[in-house]
């Protein structure tokens, strides 16, 4: 049986462009003779669509679009796609099966992930059966299963498994009604190193029930949530048939038989041209080549980075461009996205500000053949100055630069510099992206108004050691990621990160060793280690991860206001960490008895 996979990419909500997506991969399917052609999950609504499932009329119109879609396919292929339905109990994930017009069989998502970004039991209602469908080809019949997203992971990818353990495993069931080959469409957003985990599950199964099992991601940016659009599939002994996409649009066509091979066109160009010409090192078990992480981290945020814009209306972006290593990782990957002509860069010095700092921006610019102009923010800080200073005088306040450093000043400098990128976005149409890392973020080095100002924060999950070791490789690697040459200035990657907004100012003066720095977020943010225990496994000082902790915890209500970031981490800062702002849990045991009365 010849199988296509399509990694589509939806747009949330947008039905008919969504159902048009589908048409045309199922035409071009047909035209290379697939038998069985396999969309990802809810392709007909996007992944994931949230509270419009509760809008009145929405999900009514998504079965309406699938219907109208599968009674004028092409004929003499079997189609699975993804869809929400109402059931008489509440709404399903379901995957609809459509052949010659007709409606074959429909089949709900059992298990469903809540935790993380997921919130599918806000939604959904499980399933109950396991539903399998018998699938035409030329040399017969073919039982294949049906599986959606997390009925093959079992939360084993996230380390959530423990959720499942008394649950029912859908893979057995489908194997035990006769199938021979398993479909799983899925919505799995991009984290690093989660794609292996994948593959060694899918393959598991195919080895442990003697099955093939084939998946297929969907693929775009959708808000924070980014998808690779993966597809692969492995034989009954475990080994791969295709490896398929990869952060490309496409078909991915394979051949359940041993031995034949697919249209060469589309075998061609499955690897994203980033890839091409690289060197990987083939795992054992899945024999597929495993990307350098930065090259992954490169394609999710300059996917993420162009879906965001293309999705919401934009073509064009600001950058507030400092001469610092932030600010350059964020112009080139904007660059790589929607094209360089379209990034605006803005030099904004102050009095604080560096002559390599202007240098290093321009060089940035024209390394990158972006348009960068040069708007000195002093004299707008000494209007704001002329204007507070009389009010803190009526209120016996010290004035703006009376004593140093004074956190007033430096923010009043950083939100000048927000307010002119945000008069620049609004008198030019362009989406301002701001440029804090997660290392900033994290202990709230960053100024409400100010820096923070923008509508999407591309560095928000990449913390600054990760900001450093990205910007090199993309030096590294130029051309494949479609630049002339090395964009960012080596003195950028070199120099002491500082906010210049007092004098020879530098991160170190109130952060410690970004080493340091990251461990620690690492571990409490990502592996929600206690403080004592980040200090007895890392031998950082308690003292130290005391305060950064606190400070995490504290700056949560900046992060609250924050853009929306792009996740590519296993726990992000948003809807993936529900943390209360006005709460005053304490690491540390209380002193003293708590007695009544």
């Amino acid at each position: 049986m010849r199988i296509a996979l399509v990694p589509l990419n939806p747009t949330i909500g947008d039905l008919h462009a969504n159902a048009a997506l589908v048409a045309a991969a199922v035409d071009k399917a047909r035209a290379n003779r697939a038998d069985l052609v396999v969309l990802p999950e809810l392709c007909i609504c996007g992944y994931p669509p949230r509270d419009l499932l509760m809008q009145e009329g929405f999900v009514e119109a998504c079965e309406r679009t699938a219907h109208e879609l599968g009674s004028t396919a092409v004929p003499g292929v079997t189609i699975v796609l993804g869809c929400p339905v109402r059931t008489g109990r509440g709404i399903a994930n379901a995957l609809l099966v459509f052949r010659d017009g007709s409606l074959l069989a429909t089949y709900h998502k059992r298990l469903l992930p809540t935790y993380d970004v997921f919130d599918e039991d806000r939604y959904f209602v499980p399933g109950a059966e396991p539903v399998v469908v018998d699938v035409p080809c030329p040399q017969g019949t073919v039982r294949v299963g049906l599986a959606i997203c997390e009925d093959l992971w079992k939360g084993d990818d996230a380390g959530f498994g423990w959720r499942y353990r008394s649950a029912s495993d859908p893979v057995a069931e489908l194997v035990a009604r006769g199938s021979t080959v398993l479909v799983s469409p899925s919505a799995s957003p991009f984290v690093c190193g989660k794609g292996q985990k994948h593959r060694e599950i899918v393959a598991r199964h195919a080895r442990r029930h003697g099955v093939t099992v084939a998946s297929v991601n969907q693929l775009g940016g959708n808000d924070e949530l980014v998808f690779d659009g993966h597809c692969f599939a492995f034989g009954p002994d475990g080994k791969v048939i295709t490896n398929g996409l990869l952060f490309r649009d496409g078909v991915c066509v394979f051949d359940t038989r041993a031995g034949v091979k697919p249209p060469r066109s589309l075998v061609e160009g499955v690897i994203p041209r980033h890839l091409e010409g690289a060197a990987f090192a083939l795992s054992k078990d899945t024999a597929l080549p495993e990307a350098p992480e930065e090259l992954l981290l490169f394609e999710a945020l300059v996917l993420g980075v162009r879906d965001y814009l293309r999705k919401t209306g934009f073509s064009r972006a600001i950058i507030g461009l400092s001469g610092g290593i932030d600010s350059a990782l964020t112009a080139a990957l904007a660059s790589a996205a929607i094209g360089a002509e379209q990034v605006l860069g803005v030099a904004m010095p102050s009095r604080y500000s560096s002559e390599h700092s202007l240098r290093d921006a321009a060089a940035l610019a024209s390394a990158l053949g972006m348009h960068c102009i040069t708007s000195p923010i002093q004299g707008m800080v000494e209007a704001f100055r002329d204007g507070v200073d009389p009010a803190f005088d009526g209120l016996g306040l010290a004035r703006l630069g009376e004593k140093l450093p004074d956190l007033t000043e430096e923010n009043l400098q950083s939100r000048v510099r927000g307010t002119l990128l945000m008069a620049l976005s609004n008198r030019s149409g362009a989406i301002v992206l701001t440029t804090g890392n997660k290392s900033e973020m994290s202990v709230g080095y960053a100024t409400l108004y100010g820096d923070m100002n923008g509508g999407l924060a591309v560095l928000s999950d990449l913390s600054k050691q990760w900001v450093y070791r990205l910007s090199a490789w993309i030096n590294t690697n130029a051309q494949s990621c479609g630049f002339a040459g090395p964009p960012i200035p080596e003195s950028s990657i070199t120099k002491a990160p500082s906010a210049e907004l007092r004098p020879n100012q530098t991160d170190q003066d109130s952060l410690p060793p970004y080493e340091e720095l990251d461990q620690i977020l690492a571990r409490y943010v990502q592996g929600r280690q206690s403080p004592a225990s980040i200090a007895r496994d890392t031998g950082i000082a308690q003292e130290t991860v005391g305060r950064i902790v606190r400070l995490i915890d504290l700056s949560e209500y900046k992060r609250k206001q924050a853009a929306t970031g792009l996740k590519v981490t296993s726990v992000a800062f948003g809807s993936g960490r529900r943390w209360p702002i006005a709460q005053r849990w304490s690491h540390e045991p209380p002193r003293g008895r708590v007695t009544p009365g």
